[in-house]
C-alpha cells in the first residue's frame, strides 16, 4: 500500500515523487524502458490507462493516450507489461484509469491486486457515487486515492479527507494538466488550507515541472506528481535526467 511507502518517507524527512506514464507510451519497447528507469527513481509510479475521451487531461498527456491508443494499449497489454516487465522491488503503482474501463469492480480490483497495483485514482467518479469501488478497494487492500481541487467546499474536502485511502491527490489549479511557472500565493494559502483539515498524506500534481516547483510547495506537501513534464521529456530522451533532478529536490 501506498500508506507505507509514505510513512517511511515522513520518518525520513523525504517528499514522495510520484511520476507519471502513459502506459505503452510512445513505443511497446520504449515504454519498458523507461518503466525500469523509473521506477529506480520513484516512491510510487501512477501509471494512466489510455481513453478515447480523456478528463483533466491537457494536450500532452492526450496526444500521448491517442498515440498509445493507436498502438494498440489496452488495460489487458497494460497488465501483461506490469506482470512480465515491472520491477519485483519496484515502488508501489497506481492506476490513473477512468470509471468507463473498470467493469466489474470486484473482478477488477481483484485484477489489480494480483498484480501489484496498490492504488486508483478515477477521476470522473464523483467521491459521492464512489460507494461500491471503494467497498471492493478496502475488502482487497487496494487504496481509492480521492482528488481535491481549489474549488472543493471546505465541507467537502472535509468528507473527502476522512474517506482517503493511500494519499490524497490535490490538483493544484482549476484546469488541466500541463507545465506551469511558478506557483501562485492561492495555491500555497489552499494546500495550507487542506492540510489544516487532515494529516493524510497530500501530493500535488498538476503543473509539477521542475526541481524549483518542488522546492517551493514541500513545505506544504508530502508528495508531488510529475506527468506532462515527463512526458515531454521521455519524448527528448531526457527523462532520467529531469527525474535525477527532481529526485534530488524530493530528498
Amino acid at each position: 500500500m501506498p500508506d507505507t511507502a509514505f510513512l517511511r518517507l515522513r520518518a525520513h524527512k523525504r517528499k514522495a515523487l510520484i511520476p507519471f506514464l502513459v502506459s505503452g507510451y510512445p513505443t511497446r519497447e520504449r515504454f519498458r524502458e523507461v518503466l525500469g528507469t523509473t521506477a529506480a527513481l520513484a516512491d510510487v509510479l501512477e501509471i494512466g490507462i489510455p481513453f478515447s475521451d480523456p478528463l483533466a487531461d491537457g494536450p500532452t498527456i492526450q496526444a500521448a493516450s491517442s498515440k498509445a491508443l493507436s498502438a494498440g494499449v489496452t488495460l489487458e497489454r497494460t497488465f501483461a507489461e506490469l506482470r512480465e516487465h515491472y520491477p519485483k522491488d519496484g515502488p508501489p503503482l497506481v492506476f490513473m484509469i477512468t470509471y468507463n474501463q473498470v467493469l466489474a469492480a470486484r473482478d477488477f480490483v481483484a485484477r489489480c491486486r494480483d498484480h501489484r497495483v496498490a492504488g486508483l485514482i478515477v477521476p470522473d467518479l464523483p467521491f459521492e457515487e464512489a460507494g461500491e469501488l471503494r467497498r471492493h478497494c478496502e475488502q482487497a487492500g487496494v487504496a481509492l486515492v480521492n482528488m481535491i481541487a481549489p474549488t472543493t467546499s471546505e465541507s467537502r474536502a472535509r468528507e473527502i479527507a476522512a474517506a482517503a485511502r493511500g494519499f490524497i491527490y490535490l490538483i493544484s489549479v482549476a484546469g488541466t494538466t500541463g507545465a506551469r511557472g511558478e506557483f501562485a500565493a492561492e495555491t500555497l494559502a489552499y494546500i495550507q488550507k487542506t492540510r489544516a483539515l487532515t494529516d493524510k498524506p497530500l501530493c500535488v500534481g498538476f503543473g509539477i515541472s521542475k526541481a524549483a516547483h518542488i522546492r517551493q510547495l514541500r513545505e506544504y506537501a508530502d508528495g508531488f506528481i510529475v506527468g506532462s513534464a515527463l512526458v515531454n521529456a521521455i519524448d527528448e530522451g531526457r527523462e532520467r535526467e529531469l527525474l535525477t533532478q527532481l529526485r534530488a529536490a524530493c530528498d
